[in-house]
């Protein structure tokens, strides 16, 4: 698969760079991406959600009632979780959400996720550039260019540049990340994802 190589002002440049069918046109895994995605949702939860039980409420450990003769149920702390202000039952305890997930079953999730958008042509191939300073307007109108302005968006960097990531940062739909930070849920999130020269080479391989 061959895609024209744009500019940082939308046109193309006159050079293609080729994809590799081997990650951008299989047969994509549903249940692969699945699994990928909710794996890095799960390990997003910090999981320190806590509720007090009955030994772990204050108060007193008086006995509120007599044991026989009242008419009524026994009770025999005011810490019961059946009375208001007591423990809670079953209440959720601090837990470690996060899962494995076998190596080749996520490379078989990102290689899907990029097929799906290789077919629904929401790749865009960028040559690489540089912004002499941090500037969000920019940035924007760098979207604007690519016909990407008001979508979600994901740009690829083969290595960090600082200038971009801080252009973005204050932009809700726009997201920045390296080679390294790719994930199953940022390609499938992004509704067009531009990679850079330099990334496709590691991407491919």
């Amino acid at each position: 698969m061959q895609l024209s190589i744009l500019n940082k002002e939308g046109k193309e440049t006159g050079r293609q760079a080729e994809l590799n069918d081997a990650v951008f046109a299989i047969e994509p895994n549903d249940h692969a991406i699945y699994l990928d995605v909710k794996q890095y949702l799960a390990n997003q939860r910090q999981g320190t959600h806590k509720a007090k039980h009955r030994g772990e409420v204050s108060g007193s450990t008086r006995k509120i009632k007599r044991q026989k003769g009242t008419g009524g149920a026994r009770a025999g702390s005011i810490k019961s979780p059946t009375i208001r202000g007591g423990g809670r039952i079953f209440g959720p305890e601090p837990r470690d959400y996060s899962f494995k997930l076998n190596r080749k079953v996520k490379q078989l999730a990102r290689k899907s996720a990029l097929s799906y958008k290789a077919k629904e042509n929401k790749l865009v191939v960028l040559e690489d550039f540089q912004m002499d300073a941090p500037k969000t307007k920019a940035y924007e109108q760098f979207l604007q260019n690519l016909n990407a302005g008001g979508q979600k968006t994901l740009l690829i960097l083969g290595s960090a540049n600082s200038n971009l990531y801080l252009s973005a940062r204050n932009l809700p739909k726009a997201k920045v990340i390296t080679l390294d930070e790719i994930s199953t849920y940022h390609i499938v999130n992004a509704d067009t994802i531009i990679l850079a020269e330099s990334s496709l080479e590691k991407i491919n391989a």
